[in-house]
């Protein structure tokens, strides 16, 4: 590591702070609404101490929030294998094909190609196909009837390691506009908005935008690089339809803001958009990864919840932010017990004057 990637924040290290652990937000709130915001200045680095209905407040008619409306599925497979009755666990990545997943498996010594698995009594059955990158495996289901159906009845939410307790409800691991099936895990900056107050918004004159980029966990990988640029995303795919493209363009044509709610849906306009600023309609795969230096091309502002020490999120809202001006806000949001995480209070990362 030289001297002047460190002096740019390009050291993982740079992106460590202390969190509590009494402040791992372990349950949703009874509304999602209810969260506190706090609200920092893109340039300023000023705090403001809010709500997350107060998110208004900072809205202008003709600025465009982009939703991501990924869907999570119940990726989480429990089984035993065939031969031996050995209790297995299958978490599945990315659909291949039809009936062909890549998937994390543990243990991985024991679910080696052509082992087979049974999930809930021989109503889905796998055999391992082969080993791919980072010993991740292609498997292929066999079942009768609807695939979807059957996960929706034997798969579990893909809740992060960090939340312990068990999710009562599966819907409130959803964003209220969730659309396409899947992510293994949730946008969860959506999470905080209800049918409701998206309707308050529309009628304020803010614009709504929705994109897709199914969630990998990837996104959530350790950087373990002590340099920052040497750690590679894995990729995520996405599409942005011609519709989405139109109205976020015409939005930034006519002088409003692009806001991303959600790391996610950043990541994908980014992916997308050319050196003009200006959005194309495509899908495909993106490993994008931004951190300090990057030149944003298209977004303006960012709501988001708070992240990981030592993430690539926290290394993407330093990007946007400034590296000192996040470590700030964090060390603030810790002062005033926020919650964290992924079911814990949200940040709006702003142009507006505080």
């Amino acid at each position: 590591m030289n001297s002047d990637s460190n002096k740019a924040g390009l050291n993982r290290k740079d992106y460590f702070f202390d969190l509590p652990k009494e402040l791992i937000a372990q349950d949703p709130l009874t509304d999602r609404s209810a969260s506190r915001l706090l609200v920092i200045g893109k340039d300023s680095g000023k705090l403001a101490d809010r709500h997350f209905t107060d998110l208004s407040e900072y809205l202008r008619p003709g600025d465009c929030l982009v939703f991501n409306n990924t869907k999570v599925i119940p990726a989480r497979l429990l089984g035993v294998k065939e031969d031996t009755g050995a209790h297995v666990e299958i978490f599945l990545l990315k659909r291949r094909a039809d009936d062909v997943w890549e998937t994390l498996v543990r243990p991985g010594k024991k679910l080696k190609p052509g082992a087979k698995v049974s999930f809930g009594d021989g109503l889905l059955h796998a055999e391992i196909l082969e080993t791919v990158d980072d010993g991740n495996r292609l498997v292929r289901f066999l079942y009768d009837g609807i695939f979807e159906e059957i996960l929706d009845r034997l798969g579990e939410m893909p809740l992060p390691p960090y939340i312990t307790h068990a999710l009562a409800d599966k819907n409130r691991y959803q964003t209220v506009y969730a659309k396409y099936d899947g992510s293994a895990a949730a946008p969860t900056a959506g999470l905080h908005f209800t049918k409701e107050y998206l309707q308050k918004l529309k009628e304020q004159g803010i614009k709504q935008a929705f994109v897709t980029l199914h969630v990998g966990l990837g996104t959530f990988r350790p950087v373990k690089e002590d340099d920052v640029t040497k750690h590679h995303m894995h990729s995520e795919s996405y599409r942005i339809t011609q519709e989405a493209a139109d109205l976020i363009n015409s939005a930034k044509a006519e002088g409003g803001r692009i806001i991303c709610v959600g790391t996610t849906s950043l990541r994908t306009i980014e992916s997308a958009a050319d050196e003009n600023g200006m959005l194309h309609a495509s899908e495909g795969d993106t490993d994008i990864f931004i951190y300090p230096g990057y030149r944003f091309l298209i977004t303006d502002c960012l709501l988001t919840n708070f992240h990981l020490p030592e993430s690539t999120l926290l290394m993407l809202v330093s990007a946007l932010c400034g590296r000192e001006n996040i470590l700030n806000a964090y060390k603030h949001a810790i002062e005033e017990r926020y919650r964290f995480f992924s079911f814990g209070d949200a940040c709006f990362i702003t142009d507006s004057v505080l």
